[in-house]
C-alpha cells in the first residue's frame, strides 16, 4: 500500500528519451520487488527524490555544488522511508537550498524526470543504485538562499550554461525538458491574451492544455 503513489506515478509517465525509458522500466521493476524500495538500508539500493528548480522567469536553475562528489547538481537526498516521494523532493530542497518550505512552489505533481545511478562503494556503504525520481517546481531567485554543509557553493545557473557544468545525460535531458516547458507556457499566455481580447471565437477556442511534464526534455546568478 505504501507504494502505490509511487507506482501510480511510475505508470503514468511518459518520456521521448530512450534511455529513461529503460530505466522508467526498471525502476518500476525495482519498486514492485522490493517493498523496502524506500530504505536506505536496502543493499541492492533505494528510492530518492529530488527537484528541478527553475525561477520565475524560466530562465536559470537552481543547482549545488556537492560537496562529496563535486558534481553540480539539482537538490534531493535519500526517502529515509518516507513514501510520498513528492514530499521527499519537496523538503531536500527546503533543507539543501536554505530556503522556506512555503516558497518553493511545485509546478506539476507529475514525474518531470528519471534517473538511475550507480553509487559506488565507500567505506560506509556498498556499491548501490539510486532510483532518483525528480520533480518540476519553482523558487524566486530574489530570496536569499544560503544552502547548507553539503555543498560547497550553490548558485542560479543560466539555462544555456547548466551543460557547461554539469554535461551528464540526465541534465540535458532537464535543460531540453524545460525548453519545452517554457513553449509550452508561451503558447497558453498567447491563447489566454488573445481569448481576452476576444480574437479567437468561441465556436474555434481549444481548451489550454497542461504543459506536458513528459515533453519538457550565499547564492548567486552565474
Amino acid at each position: 500500500m505504501h507504494r502505490h503513489q509511487l507506482l501510480t506515478l511510475l505508470r503514468d509517465y511518459q518520456t521521448r528519451f530512450i534511455d529513461e525509458a529503460a530505466m522508467l522500466a526498471k525502476t518500476r521493476r525495482f519498486v514492485l520487488e522490493h517493498e523496502r524500495c524506500f530504505d536506505r538500508n536496502l543493499r541492492e539500493g533505494h528510492i530518492s527524490g529530488s527537484a528541478w528548480i527553475i525561477n520565475p522567469a524560466g530562465s536559470h536553475v537552481f543547482l549545488l555544488r556537492h560537496r562529496k562528489l563535486r558534481l553540480w547538481l539539482q537538490p534531493g537526498g535519500h526517502a529515509d522511508n518516507n513514501h510520498d516521494i513528492i514530499e521527499v523532493a519537496m523538503n531536500e530542497t527546503a533543507e539543501e537550498s536554505g530556503s522556506n518550505r512555503n516558497a518553493i512552489h511545485l509546478l506539476s505533481e507529475r514525474i518531470f524526470d528519471l534517473d538511475v545511478h550507480v553509487v559506488h562503494e565507500t567505506p560506509h556503504e556498498p556499491r548501490h543504485w539510486h532510483y532518483d525520481i525528480r520533480f518540476l517546481a519553482e523558487l524566486d531567485d530574489r530570496l536569499h538562499l544560503p544552502g547548507n554543509d553539503e555543498s560547497h557553493a550553490v548558485a542560479w545557473v543560466p539555462l544555456h550554461q547548466v551543460l557547461q557544468l554539469n554535461n551528464m545525460r540526465s541534465m540535458y535531458r532537464m535543460v531540453q525538458k524545460t525548453r519545452a516547458w517554457q513553449r509550452e507556457v508561451r503558447r497558453n499566455s498567447v491563447i489566454h491574451e488573445r481569448v481576452a481580447r476576444k480574437e479567437i471565437p468561441v465556436r474555434f477556442r481549444k481548451p489550454v492544455r497542461e504543459c506536458p511534464v513528459h515533453l519538457r526534455e550565499s547564492t548567486s546568478h552565474l
